[in-house]
């Protein structure tokens, strides 16, 4: 009996592990150069395929109804709150642990990279990387739910 309630505890806690390290949830993202809070990001999982929406704008210089005057493709002028900035993003089927193939959207300059994300810290980091050919920039996200 006590050995069917330690292995029940076992797998409820790899269970549990496991759903933190995906990248699902709301994430507090950091310009990576004032440092300061930037917006807060939902990420959801639709049959695996994982999207971002900027849910919140944390910096008082941005205006809430700011538009995306930058932006080339159907975002364009198009309010950033609110906005799906990261799109097609997948697990990495060699590496479980990393989820690209998708890309994700600066507003502040209207650029897609290529994008490449992976929760670090038993899942209450996010490193957010995007890239434009070899060259990448590397962002910190952390997780508030």
């Amino acid at each position: 009996m006590k050995k069917t309630a330690f292995a029940a505890l076992l797998s409820f806690t790899a269970v549990s592990a496991l759903a933190q390290m995906s990248p699902v949830g709301l994430w507090k993202t950091i310009d990576d150069d004032t440092k300061k809070e930037k917006s807060l990001v939902r990420i959801t999982d639709s049959n695996g395929v994982f999207s971002g929406r900027i849910e919140k704008l944390l910096d008082p210089a941005t205006k809430p109804d700011e538009v995306c005057e930058k932006c080339t493709d159907d975002r364009k002028d198009k309010p950033v709150l609110g906005m799906t900035i990261m799109r097609g993003v997948k697990q990495n089927a060699d590496d479980p642990a990393v989820y690209d193939a998708g890309h994700i959207l600066d507003p502040n300059n209207g650029k897609t990279y290529r994008v490449r994300i992976k929760p670090v810290d038993g899942g209450q980091k996010l490193e957010m990387r995007g890239y434009i050919g070899p060259f990448y920039r590397t962002q910190v996200w952390w997780r508030v739910e």
